[in-house]
């Protein structure tokens, strides 16, 4: 396995810990930032949830930078973002943050495109993320950082930048699942 992919199932591995950091009822109290009284776990949280978002950047700059490009890392990468986002959208409906329909959609489009890429690996083809669908994966991490910080950067000018984040996220989650079945559409006319 080669760096960037030992990078990927890093990744993978720090999910367990931010839910343990997010779910377990630790009382480490709260900390007070930008006027907001912020719980501990939360900044913990979310600390490890940037980090591991981070290494979406490490792994895709390794891979390209010294031509370690595999099909692993292109069933991989995608996975772990995946897993990562789905997590904290659910934390984030446990703990009140997000409204679960908006994570019912986004994580249905991640099944959705999913099983689409099982079916593509079933003729041969491997599809790494375009463009549309790395934005989506952006906006979904500076969404999901946002509502775990509790917005504390705007919450002294009251502006819903945590929840505006989340609605840019859907539709970014939206439109780049149309595109990948829109340019794909292929696999399904030879099915029967």
């Amino acid at each position: 396995m080669n760096l960037p992919n030992k990078i990927t199932v890093s990744r993978i591995l720090l999910i367990p810990l931010f839910l343990i950091i997010m779910l377990v009822p630790f009382h480490w109290g709260q900390v007070h930032l930008l006027g907001t009284y912020l719980p501990v776990t939360h900044l913990v949280g979310a600390f490890v949830f940037i980090a591991a978002s981070a290494t979406d950047w490490v792994d895709g700059h390794f891979a390209r930078k010294y031509n370690l490009v595999t099909n692993m890392g292109k069933f991989l990468d995608p996975l772990a973002d995946k897993l990562l986002v789905s997590a904290a959208l659910i934390v984030l409906v446990e703990l009140g943050y997000a409204a679960s329909w908006i994570v019912i959609i986004i994580i249905s489009r991640e099944f959705a495109v999913t099983g689409l890429r099982l079916l593509l690996a079933g003729e041969g083809e491997v599809v790494a993320a375009n463009m549309l669908g790395k934005i989506k994966t952006w906006t979904q991490i500076v969404a999901i950082s946002a509502l775990l910080l509790h917005n504390i950067i705007f919450e002294a000018i009251s502006f819903p930048f945590d929840q505006i984040a989340l609605w840019v996220a859907l539709i970014f989650t939206i439109w780049s699942g149309w595109d990948y079945f829109g340019k794909n559409t292929h696999v399904f006319k030879n099915s029967k």
